[in-house]
């Protein structure tokens, strides 16, 4: 066997060392990609990222599986800081990993308390939290954890709390777009600064992988639908079509059957009257 083929080779058994943790069917190959296109005629997943989230102008990206495996953008700033704590806002989902599932206290700001059965508090003792928008506790939280703040994390607009928008004029060193676009299809992503990224493994030492990270499937799916939603007029219709629904929503509620309806784009919530009476000022 000649150098060529050698290395031909090794490149095979990686491959096939890789594949074997991912499928033991390759056999059935063809039956289960006939099963997931039948079944991917009844829909996958749906929603449509923002207009923003699809103009997003990051230097380099980092694909993973889910919005809370993009959660791993905070080991990446502890190591591209060399600091520990992380700012996190009331109200702000993150997904599930334990240290974000996160109690507030009544103060203006605090340590981070386990907000779930079995999250240890050694996993939130690193997690301080402040109101959304409230710039003067951030600044109580910088001041009074000096050198210790890795980075802040926040939604860019609060679903959760009926869509609060940000105060102007924030920019990002890393952003992290979740599973909306995927085009149905599970994925995350996070990227930003070519200097900040180029922390992740193989380029540099924070070590980050997953076995079906940036699969083809996910990303055919995603690209298809990040490029269908950049051609002109695709958010005004979308817009269109939200509001026709919205609106039958705001109708039904005309004829007893109350709720609250917010919206923005394709992105909706509605609450029913008596969701007015839950304790929703600690986000507001």
């Amino acid at each position: 066997m000649n150098d060529e083929s050698f290395i031909c080779f090794s490149i095979l058994m990686v491959v096939f060392q890789i594949l074997q943790w991912i499928t033991f069917q390759a056999i059935m190959y063809l039956q289960v990609i006939a099963a997931l296109a039948e079944k991917m005629k009844k829909g996958t997943s749906f929603g449509a990222p923002c207009l923003l989230e699809n103009t997003l102008g990051i230097e380099m990206v980092r694909f993973v599986n889910s919005g809370t495996e993009c959660m791993g953008v905070l080991r990446l700033a502890r190591a591209f800081t060399d600091k520990e704590r992380i700012i996190k806002f009331e109200g702000c989902y993150h997904g599930h990993a334990d240290p974000f599932l996160v109690k507030v206290g009544s103060g203006v700001a605090t340590l981070g308390l386990p907000d779930s059965p079995r999250v240890p508090k050694g996993a939130t003792c690193e997690t301080l939290t402040a109101p959304f928008n409230d710039i003067s506790a951030v600044e109580y939280l910088f001041e009074t954890n000096k050198g210790e703040i890795a980075a802040m994390i926040l939604e860019p607009v609060v679903g959760n709390s009926g869509f609060i928008a940000p105060k102007p004029d924030i920019t990002t060193d890393l952003t992290t777009p979740g599973k909306i676009i995927g085009g149905g299809l599970p994925v995350g992503a996070y990227g930003g600064r070519r200097e900040i990224m180029e922390m992740v493994a193989p380029a540099g030492p924070m070590y980050q992988t997953g076995t079906l990270s940036g699969n083809p499937l996910a990303m055919t799916a995603g690209i298809l639908t990040l490029k269908r939603l950049q051609e002109p007029g695709s958010y005004i219709y979308l817009n269109k079509i939200t509001g026709e629904l919205v609106q039958g929503i705001i109708d039904a509620g005309e004829k007893g059957r109350a709720c609250d309806v917010q919206w923005v784009y394709t992105w909706h919530v509605f609450n029913f009257g008596d969701a007015k009476k839950s304790g929703t000022g600690r986000y507001v």
